[in-house]
């Protein structure tokens, strides 16, 4: 529901609309009691009509507002009147991270600095047992004094946004819906298709490792002024999360390696092959940040390239100097040594005949055999590859044959 400027919620004045989406309108408003301003979220009607799930939110409100930690916005209160329900929240001033990626990629070293900064806030919810769900651009901003502050911490579960059909460039920020046991109703809303990870995108519970792929895609897109997902649907975004892998090629050049592998364990699409814990991602990205280029870049034109784009280059020299020597020792190696067996018959003419041992020779190369007959004086010779040997000459006592 629309509310105009001067409509009262409890104690809480509206002031002008701050924006909308599916999981309800957001006013500035002034706080009548504590003299302040505040974030105003309207929930949908159709939560409010739920009492179970508004006493689970209450519930769940009551969790968040025992966080406190500078990178997360504060949730104030919850409200109820005149049958609507309400949050008051920190009014954080300042763009959203989907505002200043519309301008453009992010400087590399503000994009660690912002990432470092939404993985304190997620290392801190986490070590409370609360999981975001719905991390994306929209749902963190940027104070004017480079403070990152996230939004709506683990209300994405509870809510839902009213059944309607998405299309064009809203895809990659609308919310999508899965409603168990062929529910017609409010479904449990997942998360955002171009941010969540694969297991939300079928419908299986998220945990820490979720937000992990989350703030993976959040920091993709900062460095490359997209996301990694995407699709003319809701549904080709989701097969994208589910079976593509991301133009890595995409990011920027002269890029730190381990960064190009702290982007690609996030995105890994089991669960097991991410971080397991973003408290060892955010202390990989302060390490970065110290270092977060291969080398300096040359008259500001970086001229180096990630290492995937010189590695295979490299790789092929490599392979082709092996070929290369390989080649070379099979056409120089010395032929390997040849071992010929051979018998000669016992009986008949062409017997082997040996008196003394001068009766046999063998030709120098070692492929003939030169021996005294048997039944006169004859000598033959035998090539050992052959059967038959060859008679050569025939007198009076050939004996001591050589060559």
């Amino acid at each position: 529901m629309a509310l105009s400027a001067g409509t009262r919620l409890g104690p809480y004045e509206i002031l002008s609309p701050l924006g909308a989406g599916g999981m309800g309108e957001v006013y500035r408003a002034h706080d009548t009691r504590l003299n302040r301003g505040v974030a105003l979220k309207i929930l949908p009607e159709g939560f409010a009509l739920d009492p179970d799930r508004v006493m689970r939110f209450a519930r769940e409100a009551q969790v968040l507002a025992s966080l406190n930690h500078p990178n997360i916005a504060a949730i104030y209160g919850l409200e109820e009147s005149d049958g609507a329900q309400a949050l008051a929240l920190e009014l954080v001033e300042g763009p959203t991270l989907a505002d200043r990626i519309a301008h453009g990629p992010i400087p590399l070293a503000e994009a660690l600095t912002i990432a470092r900064q939404i993985a304190e806030a997620l290392e801190a919810a986490h070590e409370q047992g609360i999981v975001h769900r719905d991390l994306k651009p929209a749902n963190v901003k940027v104070r004017t004094d480079g403070t990152v502050k996230v939004l709506d911490f683990g209300l994405a579960k509870a809510l839902s946004p009213e059944a309607g059909s998405v299309s064009g460039a809203a895809v990659t920020n609308s919310p999508t819906i899965v409603s168990p046991l062929g529910m017609t109703g409010i479904g449990v809303l997942l998360g955002t298709a171009s941010y969540m990870a694969p297991e939300q995108a079928r419908g299986l519970p998220a945990d820490a490792r979720s937000d992990v792929f989350s703030l993976g895609v959040v920091l993709y897109e900062m460095l490359t002024g997209r996301p990694p997902f995407q699709g003319a649907t809701t549904a080709d975004v989701l097969a994208s999360v589910l079976a593509r892998e991301p133009d890595y090629g995409a990011l920027p050049q002269n890029l730190n390696p381990r960064l190009f592998d702290l982007i690609r364990r996030c995105l890994e699409k089991q669960p097991k092959g991410r971080w397991q814990a973003v408290g060892d991602l955010r202390a990989e990205l302060e390490t970065i940040a110290s270092s977060p280029w291969t080398a300096p870049a040359i008259s500001g034109t970086s001229v180096q390239r990630p290492l995937w784009r010189w590695a295979t280059p490299l790789a092929a020299a490599v392979l082709g100097s092996a070929i290369s020597i390989v080649a070379t020792w099979f056409v120089t190696r010395p032929a390997p040594p040849r071992v010929i067996r051979t018998t000669i018959t016992p009986t008949g003419a062409s017997a082997l005949n040996i008196i003394g041992h001068h009766d046999v020779g063998f030709t120098r190369d070692g492929s003939r055999l030169i021996y005294v007959g048997n039944n006169q004086p004859q000598l033959f010779v035998r090539p050992l590859d052959a059967l038959e040997p060859q008679a050569i000459a025939t007198g009076a006592g050939p004996r001591r044959p050589f060559v």
